[in-house]
C-alpha cells in the first residue's frame, strides 16, 4: 500500500512538478494578481456595457415604433400610451415620416371584431384638396364651431405651401405630408388615396368627405352629421356615359380587370364611409390599369373611384355625390360663383332645388356641399350663413 500511495504521489508531483524546480508547480502571487485584476475588469465593463445597452434600447423604442403617441413627456417629447388607448387614440399631428406606401399599409389596417370595446363617437373627417390658401376658412370654422369631437380636418396642399393659421384654428396644423397633384392625371388619385389614409388613421373617424377651396357646407353641422350617420350608403357618382367622353375613354387593354361594359363615369367629390374608404385604399387590383392606360385624355380621377367601386361594392353606392355644382354653362369646368350670385333666393335653390332617393326614400335633401365658390362669395356668405345656412 505504501509503495502505491507514493507512486500516486510521484504522478501527482510529476504532473505538478518537483519541489525546488522553479514556480511551475505553486502559481507565483504576482501572476495571480495580475489574473484577478484582468477578470475584475472584464465584468466591470461587461456590466457597463449592458448597463448602457439597455438604457440606448430604452430610449431608441419610442423612435422606432410608435402606434401612437400621448401626453407630452416634457422638453417637447412624447411618451408611448400603454393598454388600448395606444391603438385608439388619434394620432396628436397630422404630418408624420410615412412614404406613401408604409401609409396605405398602415391605414388598411381594420378590426374584424364589433362592437368596438370602448367608447367610440363617430367622426366625420373633411378632407381638403387644395393648391393652397383656402380664402372660405372664416366659414368652415363657423361650420365647426362648437361641435368639437365630432370631425376631423386635413388639408392636402402643395408640397411648397406653408399655411399660417393661428393655434386657435381647426386647420391649424392639419396640413398632411403631400406631392404635386395634377387635375387629370393619376397623381389627383393620388392625392385623394393619400389624403383618406391619413383620416383613417383615426379609429374614430367613419366618414370621410373629400371638398376643395372653394366648397362651401350648405346646412348646418349637425344636420351634415346625423345625414352622414343615419345614411345606409356612401356618396359617390357614378353613371355609364355611353359617348365620347364616358365609353370612347376606354382601353381595351383594361380587360380583363375592367370590361367595357363596366367602365364608370362620376364626381371626383365623393363622402364614403370607412369601409368604402378601405376598400378604396387597399387597391392594387385596378390601380396599376388605370394608372397605365387611363392616359393622357382620359381625366382618370373621373372614373377610376367610379369604376372600381361599381366592380367591387355596388351595393354601398348611391350613385350620387351631396356636393352641388352647376354645369349649366357649359364649357370643361363648372360655374364659379362671386359677391354679385350670393343671394338668399339664390342659396335656397341650392339647399332643395331637386328630389332624390335617401335611404330608399323620396328626400328633398340631396345636397350638404356646393361648388364652386370665388373668394370675393366669402362676405355675402358670412352674412347668409346664420339666417339661410343655419350656422354662424
Amino acid at each position: 500500500m505504501q509503495a502505491r500511495v507514493a507512486s500516486m504521489e510521484d504522478m501527482k508531483e510529476a504532473r505538478l512538478g518537483a519541489p525546488g524546480q522553479g514556480g511551475g508547480r505553486v502559481f507565483p502571487t504576482g501572476m495571480l494578481k495580475v489574473f484577478l485584476g484582468f477578470l475584475l475588469l472584464g465584468v466591470g465593463l461587461s456590466a457597463a456595457g449592458m448597463y448602457m445597452a439597455r438604457h440606448t434600447l430604452a430610449a431608441a423604442a419610442p423612435a422606432i415604433f410608435r402606434p401612437c403617441l400621448g401626453a407630452s413627456a416634457g422638453a417637447g417629447e412624447e411618451q408611448p400610451l400603454e393598454g388600448l388607448e395606444r391603438w385608439t387614440r388619434a394620432p396628436s399631428r397630422a404630418r408624420h415620416a410615412m412614404t406613401d406606401e408604409e401609409l396605405l399599409w398602415r391605414a388598411s389596417f381594420a378590426p374584424r371584431v364589433r362592437p368596438y370595446p370602448f367608447r367610440r363617437v363617430p367622426k366625420v373627417a373633411f378632407m381638403f384638396l387644395t393648391r393652397g390658401p383656402l380664402p372660405l376658412a372664416p366659414l368652415w370654422e363657423r361650420f365647426f364651431r362648437g361641435h368639437e369631437g365630432r370631425y376631423s380636418v386635413y388639408v392636402h396642399a402643395l408640397p411648397s405651401y406653408r399655411a399660417n393659421f393661428t393655434k386657435g384654428s381647426v386647420f391649424y396644423h392639419r396640413q398632411i405630408p403631400s406631392k404635386v397633384a395634377e387635375w387629370g392625371q393619376m397623381t389627383m388619385c393620388d392625392a385623394e388615396r393619400r389624403l383618406l389614409a391619413n383620416a383613417l388613421l383615426d379609429i374614430s373617424n367613419e366618414w370621410f368627405v373629400l371638398v376643395s377651396e372653394s366648397c362651401i357646407p350648405i346646412f348646418d353641422f349637425n344636420t351634415t352629421y346625423e345625414y352622414f350617420q343615419n345614411s345606409s350608403q356612401s356618396f359617390v357618382m357614378v353613371f355609364d356615359d355611353p359617348g365620347p367622353y364616358g365609353r370612347g375613354r376606354y382601353n381595351y387593354n383594361m380587360t380583363p380587370e375592367v370590361e367595357l361594359e363596366q367602365w364608370r363615369k362620376g364626381s371626383q367629390w365623393f363622402e364614403v364611409d370607412r369601409d368604402l374608404g378601405i376598400e378604396i385604399i387597399r387597391d392594387t387590383r385596378y390601380y396599376p390599369k388605370f394608372k397605365e392606360f387611363c392616359r393622357p385624355h382620359c381625366y382618370v380621377d373621373e372614373h377610376y373611384f367610379p369604376t372600381m367601386l361599381t366592380i367591387e361594392a355596388p351595393q354601398s353606392l348611391a350613385n350620387r355625390s351631396v356636393t352641388w355644382v352647376d354645369w349649366s354653362r357649359g364649357g370643361a369646368h363648372p360655374a364659379t360663383f362671386g359677391r354679385s350670385d350670393i343671394t338668399e333666393e339664390f342659396l335656397r335653390r341650392v339647399q332643395t332645388g331637386r328630389t332624390c332617393l335617401y335611404n330608399n326614400q323620396n328626400s328633398t335633401t340631396c345636397f350638404l356641399f356646393a361648388r364652386k365658390f370665388a373668394p370675393s362669395a366669402l362676405q355675402p356668405l358670412l352674412v347668409l350663413a346664420p339666417t339661410v345656412l343655419g350656422y354662424g
